[in-house]
């Protein structure tokens, strides 16, 4: 990472997560039940949370890894900061590990994006380079 792209690329991160975190409280101090589809993926995590992984509700139709890896963060934090009982597996505490993913889907979106952009930049590298030959053959 050049020194101004990853200047921009860390005010870009902090200020979204910033807005992130913001509208995070906002939604959970107003909504501390399951609203709209978290009506059926809250329960969902919270069994798989007790370690009941064969329970599944055939309303969801997506994969179980976002339920695995909850399950994989909230456990170990649990076990080192002490919390026991509904805090763990909260509505609240599964909204909070949907913001911690959505900071990490923000960094792969820009290493995709730096990707990309880098391709292009060999691209239009190599088309100059051939533009060049074809110019000073013509000469």
């Amino acid at each position: 990472m050049e020194g101004v792209e990853a200047y921009g690329f860390s005010a870009a991160m902090s200020g979204a997560f910033l807005v992130s975190s913001l509208l995070f409280a906002a939604f959970n101090r107003r909504l501390r039940e399951p609203y709209m589809d978290e009506v059926f993926h809250v329960p969902q995590a919270q069994a798989y949370c007790h370690g009941s992984f064969l329970q599944w509700d055939p309303m969801i139709t997506t994969l179980p890894g976002l339920y695995l890896l909850s399950v994989g963060v909230v456990k170990p934090a649990a076990w080192l900061f002490g919390w026991t009982g509904p805090i763990v597996c909260s509505t609240g505490m599964l909204r909070f590990i949907n913001l911690l993913f959505s900071a990490g889907n923000f960094y792969l979106l820009y290493l995709l994006l730096l990707k990309i952009h880098q391709k292009n930049k060999a691209l239009s590298y190599i088309k100059i380079r051939q533009l060049c030959i074809l110019i000073s053959r013509r000469a």
